[in-house]
């Protein structure tokens, strides 16, 4: 059972990062990025800088940025390794869940004490 689990956040994780997408916007109180799907922020972050790597990121994959994405306002935007730039909202590096499998899901909001939803 663990390596399914394993073998599909691993699969997401692919999918995700593989995708660059649009800047994030406002949808039912929170900030959403592509297909609606919320982003969260890990307290374990710097400003401006990502501490979600190897498993943090395969459950908690980045949300990376268009190659033509240009900073505005309060999102920025970070090197996230591989020639790819992740969003940030107030130099808090902005991250997907793999446990929301649909628009509007916010199953990821308050694990483990440290991923939030990013209300605007």
């Amino acid at each position: 059972m663990k390596k399914i689990v394993f073998a599909a956040a691993c699969t997401l994780f692919a999918v995700f990062t593989s995708v660059a997408h649009a800047q994030p916007v406002a949808r039912d109180g929170v900030l959403t990025g592509a297909g609606g799907r919320t982003v969260y922020t890990f307290d374990k972050d710097q400003p401006g800088k990502s501490n979600c790597s190897g498993g943090c990121l395969a459950a908690w994959p980045a949300f990376i940025a268009k190659p033509e994405a240009v900073a505005k306002g309060e999102f920025g935007l970070i090197d996230a390794g591989g020639g790819n730039r992740q969003w940030t909202v107030n130099g808090k590096p902005l991250y997907y869940y793999v446990g929301d499998t649909q628009s509007g899901d916010r199953k990821g909001d308050g694990q483990g004490g440290v991923w939030h939803v990013v209300k605007p």
